[in-house]
């Protein structure tokens, strides 16, 4: 008998043949899970199914219900969709096809090329993917000299893939091979395409949407919810990451080692004040506002964006005057708890709903009212001696997590509130085939600020990462296409400007910590990009609220 292999799994010892894949092993396992498994752990490290077992070690699995095996089964689908549109356009056809943002569970691809998309053509696209999935189609992975590499991506004309790994200083590189067809995948993928079961692909606009399962559940396909807001909002920084020939990770890396930053940057921070202008000028325009509410997910630039509108409007001749809506909050024995018998700080019933709109009436009506101020330390709210009255030319600019929820303001006129979405929808892609998720960009801006101004280690705000994402999936993702205006934070080059501030934060976090995965994750995220020179970057920017040097 060969070499045996022992595994402990949940206290309990197996033993298998040296070389046995996890694949197989995972098979005894599959009844202990809700879902499919697609990745193991050994030792604590996430490994892909086709790896193998080769030495003692503590065994655990992860299914598609977790974070990381959600994003390896949307890597793999994309590989899965790139490969049945070659087959079916005809790979020499094809111009660009591209992997842009996210619309809830759904990417939109867009594509270029000598043949015209059309439904029927979308069609065959999915029938040919429902064929490799039926064959079960294995994805290899292969290790390759990154000159290999560099040679391969220029021979293919895939030259945004060139681009990046001209950066790259590893030497070694693993590229994923279904059926002949080779590219490269940013993250862990699933062994073969049987486990890919559950899509949808159809036309939308000039491209595709590709619909995937939501992590919660994972076997099932939800129906797509069309956002045209966002979608406009996130076509158009693509469109104008395109425009300024940097919409991938080897784009920017370019930009910065030929030292046009400057310009970049410049350019940008332009962009961002127009757009600020026109929402200012819409809100004069229409005469009658007297209520901004603003509200987006954790890590937008909430408050610098706050202040920069405030000044927009006091030079169309408005006096604005900013009202924390968390001033309003419950006192701390009187908020709701959530099902684990913990306080629900992000519900709505956490804010006195009633003495916020009990207020804001009074001011409409022209009264004086004195405005509470929440002491977080003490869990209560105050009143200090803080009276505000409404001329005619004052507007309150509201800013919380409810803020276009009209439950909230439920006594306010319509005509009285104008409302704002903002959040930092990234468009930038690490290559055509690989996007960069929006969440990863918020969640270093939150673990950078967290760190220098809140004294919150890193370990801290990833372990709250999940629950302040499932706070901003039930309260605000909801209401983003009731606002009147949708503002998007995200720079082109923010990630290269965290990078130095995020990078040494992620080192300090240990193999026996649970955020370990995660942190190694960004890590190797943060590996592709060069890093800029900070200085460059206007004192009013919205990237100053989370590296510091801020005016406001």
């Amino acid at each position: 008998m060969g070499e045996m292999i022992k595994a402990e799994y949940k206290g309990q010892v197996y033993e298998y043949p040296a070389h046995t894949l996890l694949a197989d092993v995972a098979k005894g396992f599959q009844k202990d899970y809700g879902s499919p498994i697609v990745l193991a752990l050994v030792d604590n490290k996430l490994r892909e199914l086709h790896h193998t077992l080769d030495t003692d070690c503590i065994l655990d699995f992860e299914d598609l219900t977790g974070h990381s095996g959600h994003k390896a089964y949307k890597r793999s689908a994309s590989l899965l969709l790139i490969k049945s549109f070659y087959d079916v356009v005809g790979r020499e056809a094809v111009e660009k096809l591209k992997i842009e943002f996210s619309i809830g569970a759904a990417y939109y691809c867009s594509y270029k090329g000598r043949v015209p998309l059309t439904q029927e053509i979308v069609g065959r696209v999915k029938k040919r993917m429902k064929e490799y999935v039926e064959a079960d189609t294995p994805i290899s992975k292969d290790s390759y000299s990154l000159e290999d590499v560099i040679k391969l991506f220029h021979d293919n004309g895939m030259f945004d893939k060139e681009k990046l790994f001209r950066y790259r200083r590893s030497s070694k590189v693993n590229l994923y091979t279904l059926d002949g067809f080779t590219d490269y995948f940013y993250g862990y993928m699933l062994p073969s395409c049987g486990y890919l079961r559950y899509f949808d692909l159809f036309l939308y606009d000039d491209g595709m949407m590709l619909q995937l399962p939501e992590r919660e559940e994972p076997e099932r396909v939800p129906e797509f919810k069309d956002s045209p807001k966002l979608y406009a909002t996130m076509r158009e920084a693509a469109d104008w990451g395109e425009m300024m020939d940097i919409d991938t990770v080897g784009a920017l890396n370019d930009a910065i080692a030929e030292g046009r930053m400057n310009e970049v940057i410049l350019v940008q921070e332009a962009l961002i004040e127009s757009k600020i202008a026109k929402i200012a000028e819409d809100i004069v325009s229409r005469g009658n506002v007297r209520f901004v509410m603003i509200a987006g997910p954790s890590s937008s630039g909430k408050t610098t964006f706050s202040h920069r509108l405030s000044i927009e409007l006091r030079a169309h001749g408005m006096r604005p005057h900013p009202i924390e809506i968390d001033n309003y909050f419950r006192n701390r024995e009187d908020t709701p708890k959530d099902e684990n018998g913990n306080y629900d700080f992000e519900c709505l019933g956490a804010i006195d709903v009633e003495g916020f709109n009990r207020d804001m009436t009074a001011l409409l009506k022209g009264e004086t009212v004195e405005l509470p101020k929440f002491n977080f330390k003490e869990g209560q709210r105050e009143y200090k001696g803080d009276y505000m009255t409404l001329n005619e030319s004052d507007v309150l600019v509201c800013e919380g997590i409810h803020g276009l929820n009209d439950e909230l303001s439920y006594s306010l006129p319509k005509e009285s509130k104008y409302k704002i979405y903002i959040s930092a929808l990234t468009t930038l892609n690490v290559d055509e085939h690989n996007r960069v998720p929006t969440t990863d960009g918020r969640l270093m801006r939150r673990m950078v600020r967290d760190f220098y101004t809140r004294g919150s280690s890193v370990s801290r705000t990833l372990g709250m990462w999940s629950s302040v994402r499932r706070g901003e999936e039930k309260y605000i993702f909801p209401f983003q296409e009731s606002a009147d205006a949708m503002f998007n934070s995200a720079h082109i080059y923010e990630i290269a400007a965290l990078k130095p501030f995020v990078e040494p934060l992620l080192f300090g976090v240990t193999e026996d910590d649970p955020g370990y995965q995660e942190a190694k994750r960004l890590l190797k995220f943060l590996q592709y990009f060069l890093a800029i020179d900070t200085a460059r970057i206007p004192h009013n920017s919205i990237i100053r609220e989370f590296i510091g040097g801020s005016i406001f």
